[in-house]
């Protein structure tokens, strides 16, 4: 019996801007072929990461690494401290932290800088969150999605980390102004994010299976999952196609997929391949094709 599978792709699924640009640098450099490497992963996409490395563009976990002729700061930025070392630094430093984290930080910097208790929304471990930290000042406080607001001082001035999504902001901004005099927010969650997390939404609730494309540790793509499974669909995180199942779509017609900002389209375009093919095979998992029709 044919399992006849309709796909539907998120528009805004895949690269953002700042992600884009910054594999984009990173792949322009590796033709020049300089012992080149990236300060940790350029991107949170393993499959990038092993094809950067096929190019001779290697993460490296210390600015002291002796073979280091050209460094490329990742998307996610860094800490103040670290920008400083760079500076004395004899090799080539290229930036290419994201626009939209840039500003999170610029924002973070104004606030401490005017008196207020910085509050960060977002991951703490994440390395974005960890660079805003450094422009916040000691009295940061960092909050996560499960985490409960403990007591601010009376002036306090907000920040998210760029992938986050809306609605943990009005949260927390609506659980401090219950004990602050005063609250200054800006709101730092990048454009591309919104409108990706508001489509998958949107894309949930017209289908019946979800699959989420994209590094695990990828904190906008597992923002995906988390939407999902909060909208009771059923909803599968996966980084290939490779790891999708055929008893997953047993039963079901309608396949939504969306991917993270760090997610290339060429894993995207292989997901969807897959999932037609599984759409062609029976409930047995073989193909209803005829053997020849491939070739």
């Amino acid at each position: 019996m044919r399992n006849k599978l309709n796909i539907t792709t998120a528009k805004r699924a895949g690269f953002c801007f700042g992600v884009k640009r910054a594999v984009d640098m990173t792949f322009d450099e590796a033709k020049k072929g300089d012992d080149v490497f990236t300060l940790g992963p350029i991107i949170h996409n393993p499959q990038v990461i092993e094809n950067l490395k096929l190019q001779g563009v290697a993460p490296s976990d210390s600015i002291d690494n002796r073979r280091i002729k050209t460094l490329i700061i990742r998307t996610h930025g860094v800490p103040v401290e670290v920008s400083e070392r760079l500076a004395n630094k004899k090799y080539r430093v290229i930036d290419a932290t994201c626009p939209f984290v840039k500003k999170a930080q610029q924002y973070a910097k104004l606030l401490k800088e005017d008196g207020y208790q910085v509050l960060i929304i977002g991951d703490r471990e994440h390395p974005e969150v960890k660079s805003l930290m450094s422009y916040a000042g000691a009295e940061v406080v960092v909050l996560g999605r499960d985490d409960d607001l403990p007591k601010l001082k009376s002036r306090v001035g907000v920040v998210v980390q760029t992938t986050q999504p809306i609605g943990i902001l009005k949260k927390f901004v609506c659980e401090a102004m219950g004990q602050v005099n005063e609250i200054k927010v800006f709101n730092t969650i990048c454009n591309s994010t919104a409108l990706r997390l508001k489509e998958t939404e949107e894309l949930a609730k017209k289908v019946d299976v979800m699959v989420v494309v994209g590094g695990r540790n990828s904190a906008n793509t597992t923002q995906l999952a988390h939407l999902c499974a909060d909208k009771e669909v059923q909803c599968y995180h996966i980084e290939t196609a490779s790891e999708l199942k055929a008893v997953w779509f047993k039963g079901k017609n309608n396949v939504g997929i969306t991917a993270g900002a760090s997610t290339p389209d060429w894993i995207i375009k292989e997901v969807q391949d897959r999932i037609r093919e599984i759409g062609g095979m029976g409930q047995d998992g073989r193909s209803t094709k005829r053997r020849n029709s491939r070739h």
